[in-house]
């Protein structure tokens, strides 16, 4: 009887890891015209991010920035409109760049980066809604043309 006890004990602990595994799903980059974008789900959040080249955009940062990560979150499909966080990229060299998510409105948050060498970049975006924080970890690679 005790083994049996085990066997359930075991097959509940590995549907609990799997299904914790599954909360950090990462769904993958793409290239969509101008702008890298790259999708995941972290604790029942949809977290869509974007990085595209200011100058594309026509836009000029006064600090030099290059780049805008654009990032929405959709849970239980619905946009999230009340976030809070950073953004934290790490340089193919090491260097460290951290910018607070800036609410342009209708679930749209944003941050400004200064991408000028050629290398994968470390992204990390640190939220948070009114369920608590929340962690989203990617790589963009950058290739100057």
């Amino acid at each position: 009887m005790k083994r049996f006890y085990v066997l359930i004990a075991l097959i509940s602990l590995t549907f609990a890891a799997g299904a914790g595994a599954m909360e950090g799903m990462d769904h993958g980059s793409t290239q969509k015209g101008e702008a890298f974008v790259h999708a995941a789900m972290v604790d029942g959040i949809h977290a869509e991010f974007q990085v595209m080249d200011l100058a594309d955009m026509n836009i000029t940062d006064p600090e030099g920035k290059t780049h805008h990560i654009m990032v929405s979150f959709l849970k239980n499909n619905e946009k999230i409109t009340k976030a809070a966080g950073k953004i934290k990229l790490i340089t193919p060299s090491g260097q460290e760049q951290i910018s607070d998510l800036k609410d342009f409105g209708s679930g749209v948050f944003a941050a400004n980066f200064k991408i000028d060498e050629n290398g994968k970049y470390g992204v990390i975006c640190l939220f948070k809604d009114e369920a608590g924080p929340h962690t989203v970890k990617f790589w963009y690679e950058h290739h100057k043309m």
